[in-house]
């Protein structure tokens, strides 16, 4: 009896992620995606905000010399509306520096999980009960034993009634070769999903002189079976000063050259493409017949494209520079526009944010550049393209030394023409330490009558 309520509270999970996935579709189809204003980073199965977001949880390194010196999750106010508008709200610590880095939210959106680079620690927040307080309910702390050997949990991404995490590392080297790692949103182990090397490529087809098995972060487009991981360096790299890696020959040939596409469905490796310099963040088009993908490399400072050809085939092509390659200037996060037509790129040494026209996917152009400070890392840009959010912190061992450490969070406001600041926060004067990555939270998605809003009928 036990077993069948599990199993009919997971059916119904995974229906209700399924309807709200296909009510978002259908938002879509009517052409009022201009009334959403979610991050457009985000899962496909995930809740979506209607409106205005009232918060922005930072995961944030724990900074010797400054506060507590802990990691913690800060929550940010950033309704005009409110009075709090602009301020922090709320600062949960977790316990010393466990090299906090990137958050997802399961697909609900009731809980948050974040993860821990150096400590392989996995930390759940519920978000629901209080958005403005988030609690912190659950900490994964044998990651690595369950997982089978996986170290740096990085990318939290939500599938129907589960979280899909990318790790960076292995405990037997501590190199770049790693795997997926699959859980219930309960924080239940499932399963390991190994990347595919040369000598073992599990199935997949190598398509050019990599399959080096690392692996970074990770997106889907479920209309086409298609999931996409890239790869960047393992634990003894992340974990190293930036300026000794960057002087160690050794260390610069440790860094991912590949790009996967899986079979979503089966979690099966098919193609290894060499998209060379180590790629990062992936972007997905959102469009209903957009089937293709942006990346961008850190070294070699290239955009590229994933795309389906016209026999139905994915193929990897390098489409545009970033300011000039031969200055590395470090590309790191990037964003893609709701209507797929512009890709905004950070590029960390610089500190400067670039607007590139997508419309033509296979010919990108830099429209927009803006300075966003000493230096700057993730950007989360608003369903509507009218906010773009902005940290600094890349690694607490690679930000920049002395009065370039800026660590800020900032909001801008884009009108088209140009990016016009509206508010930051001076995470360091404010005893916060190292803001890294963004998530929004809203009150839309948790009303008395359900727990997610009810898109079909409110725009009926």
């Amino acid at each position: 009896m036990k077993s069948q309520s599990k199993n009919r509270n997971l059916l119904g999970k995974l229906t209700q992620s399924a309807l709200f996935a296909a009510s978002t579709i259908m938002i879509s189809s009517l052409g009022i995606q201009s009334a959403q204003a979610d991050e457009t980073c985000m899962s496909p199965y995930m809740a979506k905000i209607v409106g205005q977001e009232d918060f922005v949880y930072i995961w944030t390194l724990g900074m010797e010399g400054v506060g507590d010196e802990q990691d913690k999750l800060v929550t940010v106010d950033v309704n005009p509306k409110s009075k709090n508008y602009g301020k922090v709200v709320n600062s949960l610590s977790v316990g010393g520096r466990n090299e906090a880095h990137h958050s997802g939210f399961t697909d609900d959106r009731q809980y948050l999980w974040a993860g821990g680079l150096d400590t392989n620690k996995v930390f759940i927040f519920d978000v629901h009960s209080d958005p403005a307080k988030p609690k912190l309910t659950k900490v994964i702390s044998d990651f690595v034993a369950k997982s089978g050997g996986v170290v740096g949990p990085h990318t939290t991404y939500a599938l129907p009634g589960r979280m899909l995490i990318t790790g960076l590392s292995n405990n037997k080297d501590h190199g770049g070769r790693t795997a997926l790692v699959e859980y219930t949103n309960e924080g239940e182990y499932l399963a390991t999903h190994w990347h595919p090397t040369d000598s073992d490529l599990r199935g997949a087809v190598k398509t050019g002189n990599y399959a080096d098995g690392y692996g970074y972060d990770v997106r889907v487009l479920p209309r086409r079976n298609a999931m996409f991981t890239s790869s960047f360096t393992g634990w003894s790299n992340y974990m190293m000063d930036f300026g000794k890696m960057l002087n160690d020959p050794e260390a610069m040939k440790r860094f991912g050259n590949t790009v996967v596409q899986w079979d979503l469905h089966a979690r099966k490796p098919k193609k290894v493409f060499d998209v060379t310099g180590a790629p990062l963040e992936l972007r997905c088009a959102w469009g209903a017949n957009n089937n293709y993908c942006f990346t961008s490399t850190a070294l070699t400072s290239k955009i590229w494209l994933i795309y389906e050809d016209q026999a139905g085939e994915w193929q990897a092509k390098a489409v545009a520079d970033i300011g000039d390659p031969s200055k590395i200037p470090l590309p790191v996060d990037i964003s893609i526009s709701s209507d797929d037509k512009t890709l905004w790129v950070n590029t960390f040494m610089d500190g400067k944010t670039r607007g590139f026209d997508i419309s033509d996917p296979f010919n990108p152009k830099q429209v927009y550049e803006q300075k966003i400070g000493a230096q700057v890392n993730m950007v989360s840009s608003s369903w509507d393209g009218k906010r773009l959010y902005y940290t600094s912190s890349l690694l607490a061992n690679w930000d920049k030394k002395g009065d370039d450490n800026e660590q800020f969070f900032k909001l801008y406001h884009w009108d088209g023409k140009q990016l016009k600041e509206q508010f930051a926060i001076d995470f360091i004067k404010e005893k916060l330490g190292r803001a890294h990555q963004m998530r929004f939270g809203a009150y839309s998605l948790y009303s008395s009558n359900s727990q997610q809003p009810d898109l079909l009928t409110k725009y009926q």
